[in-house]
């Protein structure tokens, strides 16, 4: 008998199990004062797809390796995508009123609280990956190595670096090799590392981590060119935000360059070599990363 869950119930047991840690944000005892909770409980709990936590537990399981080892990592990196969403929308920024459907956190709070929301939730990150060796015994060379990998793909060789490059940027793209510097770093960067930080938790070899983050790179950048594919066709009440604001801000994408169908075949094409990558990695079960692949070659929002 078959009791492998279907994928839709995979991802939502993760995401249930994810929300019951993150309601859980700090040890009991901590005083944190009650403003920068609720705004960072607010983004935090904001819904959104959870795939890069769900990246960290699949990359995991994938080697073998345990589900409940690998949550403080998981929500680690959410709290870090959080962080960054929250700058992303501030005035200074890209200046955005709503995020996933709700008021951004500086519309709710106020842009000093916003700030010192995203500052916290990238500072907690740290504390929480340390709890994987604190509470189920990941050997501590490891959590260095995610440690390490996190400082890395989220500071300024990544993701913010990443996001420089897209500010610059909106004073004119000139190169596709620009446009995917942007998208490589701002998007791919964060998953790369959720993918590698599971595989780390697993014990992998570092012929799988290259692997999983050759995975990581093929579909952070079909996701994020999606995005922009998306930003010119989806579904405002699906996306949560309005459409057409690239258009609006004369933001340089995918679609502007190559065109829309060219777009649709370029993610198609990533998410193809995405799936090769990983199944080189040798891996006990890879089937649930292909399925998450598959899933966002497929997504509408």
């Amino acid at each position: 008998m078959n009791n492998r869950l279907p994928f839709q119930q995979y991802m939502n047991d993760i995401c249930d199990r994810l929300d019951s840690e993150l309601t859980a944000l700090f040890p009991e005892g901590w005083k944190v004062p009650e403003t920068l909770h609720r705004s960072m409980t607010y983004s935090l709990m904001a819904g959104g797809k959870r795939l890069r936590p769900l990246l960290v537990i699949a990359a995991c399981e994938a080697a073998g390796g345990s589900r409940e080892a690998a949550l403080p990592v998981a929500c680690a990196v959410e709290m870090v995508h959080t962080y960054s969403l929250i700058h992303d929308d501030l005035p200074a920024m890209d200046d955005d009123d709503f995020r996933r459907g709700k008021p951004t956190n500086h519309k709710v709070f106020g842009e000093a609280a916003a700030i010192l929301a995203g500052d916290a939730l990238l500072t907690h990150a740290f504390y929480s990956i340390v709890q994987s060796s604190r509470k189920h015994g990941i050997p501590a060379d490891r959590v260095l190595s995610i440690v390490e990998d996190l400082a890395e793909y989220a500071g300024p060789r990544g993701m913010v670096g990443g996001q420089v490059a897209d500010m610059e940027g909106e004073q004119g793209l000139t190169s596709l090799e620009q446009l995917e510097y942007i998208h490589l770093h701002k998007t791919s960067d964060l998953i790369m590392f959720s993918l590698m930080a599971g595989g780390r938790v697993a014990g992998c070899s570092e012929a799988q981590i290259d692997s999983l983050r050759s995975f990581g790179k093929h579909i952070g950048l079909a996701f994020q060119i999606q995005d922009d594919i998306l930003d010119l066709i989806g579904d405002e009440a699906k996306l949560g935000k309005p459409t057409q604001s690239d258009v609006k801000q004369e933001k340089v994408t995918y679609p502007f360059f190559i065109g829309l169908e060219a777009s649709k075949r370029e993610v198609e094409r990533l998410t193809a070599e995405a799936k090769s990558a990983i199944s080189e990695g040798n891996f006990p079960d890879p089937s649930r990363l292909h399925e998450i692949a598959d899933f966002l070659l497929a997504r509408d929002h």
